[in-house]
């Protein structure tokens, strides 16, 4: 259910920036206010776009979402100071603790709605380390931010 409502979320998302740069060139003269004139197909151009955008919009979670590992050793209630440390700085919040997992979501109220509030990056203890999930373009900062820490205090 989560992959559907991010891939709706991202179909939105794309359909919203389409729709605004369409408005750009035709506000600034570079284009006609004229459907039929602005693409080849005309108005059929129209649901091309949309089953492109919806195609893009099916994939992205597939990609735009995953889990890494990041070797950090010690028990939970050890290191928790530090991994809240680290996601401070990266700008991130602790959001809750549940099962042992931290759930952390962005500070900055403008990156969340950027993020279509598909912001939550979740760290949960396991034998080889933290598994780390949320945005893949953000798990590659906090791994890294992770392990840092962790070669520092050794």
């Amino acid at each position: 259910m989560k992959y559907i409502i991010r891939s709706l979320k991202y179909y939105c998302y794309l359909i919203l920036l389409l729709t605004l740069i369409i408005l750009a060139l035709v506000l600034t003269g570079f284009v006609e206010a004229d459907l039929s004139k602005m693409f080849i197909n005309g108005y059929d151009s129209l649901w091309q776009i949309a089953l492109i955008m919806l195609a893009f919009a099916a994939l992205y979670p597939r990609f735009g979402f995953s889990k890494r590992t990041a070797h950090v050793y010690g028990a939970p209630e050890e290191i928790r100071a530090d991994v809240v440390r680290v996601m401070e700085t990266l700008g991130y919040r602790l959001e809750a603790e549940k099962d042992g997992a931290w759930s952390f979501l962005r500070r900055s109220g403008l990156s969340r709605a950027l993020k279509m509030w598909e912001d939550r990056i979740t760290l949960t203890p396991s034998g080889a380390g933290l598994e780390v999930e949320g945005l893949t373009r953000d798990l590659v900062r906090v791994v890294s931010g992770l392990e840092t820490i962790q070669r520092q205090d050794a």
